[in-house]
């Protein structure tokens, strides 16, 4: 079977029935700064075994070679997702981006901004996710089973927005069928609005017993770099509107900063020798006040001056054919090479 880069193929059944009939258990290592929380009880442990039948090497229909490595851009847009349901039911102005976001498996179709780092593990591909939004199921129902990813081995989250948080509720489907936890990397104040937002998934004794819930390990994210399953991960903190810090992340040569607003000087010298860069770029005119414009977005680009940019994090007014078009020509003339995301696109990296 082969796999094209941002191409869905569904699982044959025989091929998934074969997989099922394997049982190996998954373990995960704890982090070393690792918050506290209250073990599963023997019954619950018992079942979670048993529910624990196919590894991550198993599932995997594309297992990694030793040396290679790929980014696997989860969602690419707006926190309130493209389409929009207010352009697709608007009698008066037809919106041609949503509109074209509506056909199946148009690259316009966007959903919260998420990138999952794929690369060789011991037992199989290791999986990190970056951000888990309020769209998060829908992403993994469709890019999980398409891309043969079982297991999530960390969650990293950038900031304390909804579409960035909004779907570690439905984590519980991995740690209630699939593994026993799930790490979660978070800086210590996105922490505390995660005390508040999700309250009962930072203190479990809150919940009745036998209510399922995500079962999750929180860990707080350090001033500087720090390593997840042996991936050294270095934290770019940026500003994401007046007075809120938001982070980007650093892993091998990729540089990823989802949600900013301005690059502080201090994060630049963090920035040096990058060789692909995924950027911000909200709207193709200008900046708003927490995201960057197409604009600022390539003025960035030419001052860190990496090898390749793709951009991320769209909303309806960025036409993918046509901002790629332009960007295609900016390329010919000024040698940028840059260009839009999209849901489901594979990367090949170094890390």
């Amino acid at each position: 079977m082969v796999l094209l880069v941002g191409t869905a193929l569904p699982l044959t059944s025989m091929a998934y029935l074969a997989a099922l009939g394997s049982r190996v258990q998954i373990q995960l290592r704890s982090s070393a700064f690792s918050i506290s929380r209250k073990g599963f009880s023997p019954f619950r442990r018992i079942a979670q075994a048993r529910l624990q039948s196919v590894s991550a090497a198993e599932f995997d229909r594309e297992t990694l070679p030793s040396n290679e490595s790929e980014i696997i851009f989860i969602g690419t847009g707006t926190s309130e997702g493209i389409p929009r349901v207010s352009c697709l039911t608007n009698p008066v102005k037809k919106c041609p981006v949503c509109f074209k976001a509506a056909e199946p498996g148009n690259k316009n179709r966007r959903l919260n901004t998420s990138i999952l780092v794929r690369y060789p593990g011991p037992s199989g591909s290791r999986n990190i996710l970056i951000d888990v939004g309020k769209f998060f199921y829908h992403s993994a129902l469709r890019w999980f089973p398409a891309f043969g990813i079982r297991t999530i081995d960390a969650v990293i989250i950038t900031h304390s927005h909804a579409d960035a948080i909004g779907g570690l509720d439905d984590l519980r489907d991995w740690t209630n069928n699939v593994q026993p936890s799930v790490p979660i990397y978070v800086a210590q104040r996105d922490f505390e609005v995660m005390k508040k937002t999700h309250y009962y998934l930072v203190d479990t004794s809150v919940i009745l017993p036998g209510a399922a819930v995500s079962e999750l390990q929180f860990n707080i994210i350090p001033g500087e770099p720090f390593v997840v399953h042996d991936l050294k991960v270095t934290p770019l903190p940026v500003w994401h509107g007046r007075g809120y810090r938001s982070l980007g992340f650093r892993f091998g040569n990729v540089c990823y900063i989802s949600d900013v607003s301005e690059i502080p000087e201090e994060t630049y010298p963090l920035l040096k020798d990058c060789e692909i860069l995924i950027l911000d770029a909200l709207r193709p005119d200008r900046s708003s006040s927490t995201h960057f414009g197409l604009p600022r977005a390539l003025e960035e680009v030419r001052k860190i001056q990496p090898k390749r940019t793709f951009f991320t994090g769209m909303m309806h007014l960025m036409d993918h054919e046509e901002v790629n078009s332009y960007l295609m020509k900016l390329k010919e003339t000024e040698g940028v090479d840059a260009q839009l995301s999209y849901d489901g696109l594979r990367i090949p990296v170094t890390l």
